[in-house]
């Protein structure tokens, strides 16, 4: 049953009123710094999409009010620094979510997701404090898969992209084929900086590929991920319940097992 805005309000109330008696009260809260509560803050929002991923509501509504205890956290912080508060957290995002969709509150026209990511994009580079370049609004510290896709991104949304998603599958090819004539003339050399080079190149391409067609790599690599572990995890498990170890059998004994759990 949904809430109504009045009911809303009064919850993100009653929830900043504990923060702040907390914050007062409790040894641990009123010790917290910007420094200590980060890594925290990166746990809650990996739990936080493991949630996802999972498709778990109940613990999606968990974290999420996790996630939100450091945002309205952090904020606490600012405000006792003199700096911020929750106020100004939420204004200046709902200004500039107003600023950035011209095509709700403005006469701007984009019909569609994609004219609305250009449009983005150039909004943000007529910001005040907007990027200084089309790039630099990609985080450094992203994990490199991610970073990958919204450097890809940006640079569609200011035309530079493929004219059409089909030839990106000769990029692909091409970088296959360099990393195999990188290993082929280097077949004794453990620490190939060149062949690391033509993998990046190459996971690169696929990620632009997936990108083209409407795949989320990180999600698309985080269910593989997780039907590898599903499928052995299966494997052990037959093999503990029969007395063995990995030791005890063959590869091929592993791919019998392998393809049995794929079958289930």
């Amino acid at each position: 049953m949904a809430h109504t805005k009045e009911e809303k309000l009064k919850a993100f109330g009653d929830f900043l009123d504990v923060l702040d008696t907390l914050r007062v009260k409790c040894p641990w809260d009123r010790k917290q710094t910007n420094e200590s509560l980060r890594p925290n803050t990166i746990e809650e929002v990996y739990e936080l999409c493991d949630a996802l991923m999972a498709s778990d509501d109940l613990n999606i509504c968990k974290e999420l009010g996790d996630v939100l205890l450091h945002v309205a956290f952090y904020a606490k912080i600012g405000e006792e620094k003199g700096s911020f508060d929750m106020a100004d957290v939420c204004r200046r995002l709902t200004d500039k979510l107003i600023f950035r969709h011209p095509h709700i509150y403005g006469e701007v026209t984009a019909d569609t997701p994609e004219q609305v990511s250009q449009n983005w994009e150039k909004i943000k580079q007529k910001e005040k404090e907007g990027n200084k370049s089309v790039l630099a609004g990609v985080p450094s510290a992203l994990p490199a898969l991610i970073k990958a896709k919204r450097i890809q991104e940006k640079a569609r949304n200011v035309g530079f992209d493929w004219e059409k998603r089909e030839d990106v599958w000769d990029k692909v090819k091409e970088e296959v084929a360099e990393v195999e004539q990188e290993m082929s003339s280097n077949a004794e050399n453990e620490s190939n900086h060149n062949l690391e080079a033509e993998f990046g190149d190459l996971l690169f391409a696929v990620i632009n590929a997936a990108r083209l067609y409407g795949v989320d790599p990180e999600n698309a690599l985080e269910h593989t991920n997780r039907k590898f572990i599903g499928r052995f995890n299966y494997i052990e498990r037959k093999l503990k319940e029969s007395g063995r170890s990995f030791e005890d059998v063959s590869l091929e004994q592993m791919e019998e097992l392998w393809q049995e759990a794929k079958s289930k």
